[in-house]
């Protein structure tokens, strides 16, 4: 979808959702650090105007923004500047919408000023980006509402020159290609431990498939194919929940660490 203007140049994005839950727990879920951590990336909230918000994508990777509106359990917003050197500050705004049934709507507005379309594309990153955590937040919300998850994030890069063959060698490579959305799949005697069942598979130009775990514990697993850079990328996410999930992800991490560092190693830093 393109980006929409209005006449003060002002340009946004949006992306909305619905989940199951009251206002009161999707709240939880989208405005606190551990609510947050357990379905997008981990995340510290301080719940209050002028609070900070800290989102870890990975190792150096903080996006930083400044809480800016609080309003529990309806709406949030905050301000970040975090698309580098010379672009906009980015105004963000949560709104929480109690639907009949007991689900909520939740939306998000990126909003900037720019007199061109230099950063449109950048932007329009995020409303693409947006539906495929969205789908994770419902499962959560879904399956583990109120609960409190463990966030791992683990990274490969393929030799493989596109988002599809990529996607396709890593789930072969584990065991658990071609499933099918509902079917249970388990992953193969020399990967690390994961079984579950198959709730997503995205389209081709899109890859992506997304998991209800029930091994390593139970959780939810998103792994997908990320073309940048000339390369691409393979982020394997998982959100642990049950009995102990730190024990299990502390366990578990260094396995899938090696297992990705072995068929799909990061390309060395420069020293």
């Amino acid at each position: 979808m393109p980006v929409k203007k209005d006449e003060t140049s002002r340009r946004y994005v949006e992306v909305e959702v619905e989940v199951p839950g009251t206002p009161e727990e999707v709240w939880q879920a989208i405005a606190t650090g551990p609510g947050v951590t357990s379905w997008f990336v981990p995340t510290r909230v301080e719940e209050r105007v002028g609070g900070a918000v800290v989102a870890n994508f990975g190792p150096g990777m903080d996006s930083l923004s400044t809480i800016t509106a609080w309003e529990p359990p309806r709406r949030f917003a905050a301000d970040s500047n975090d698309m580098g050197p010379g672009s906009p500050a980015i105004a963000t705004e949560w709104t929480v919408e109690a639907k009949a049934g007991g689900t909520c709507v939740v939306r998000v507005v990126h909003a900037w000023f720019a007199d061109s379309d230099d950063w449109d594309k950048q932007f329009e990153g995020f409303e693409n980006g947006w539906p495929a955590f969205f789908r994770i937040l419902r499962l959560y919300l879904t399956h583990f509402r109120g609960q409190n998850g463990v966030n791992l994030q683990l990274m490969g890069v393929a030799s493989d020159p596109t988002a599809g063959e990529a996607s396709a060698a890593l789930t072969s490579r584990l065991g658990i290609a071609a499933a099918g959305p509902g079917q249970r799949v388990q992953a193969a005697a020399d990967a690390p431990a994961l079984a579950g069942q198959v709730e997503r598979v995205g389209p081709a130009e899109h890859p992506e498939l997304l998991l209800l775990l029930d091994a390593p514990a139970p959780g939810i697993a998103h792994l997908f194919a990320l073309p940048m850079g000339g390369q691409v990328y393979l982020p394997v996410r998982l959100y642990l929940f049950g009995d102990q999930p730190a024990a299990v992800a502390a366990r578990e991490e260094p396995a899938w660490q090696a297992w990705m560092a072995r068929h799909f190693p990061m390309p060395a830093q420069p020293g």
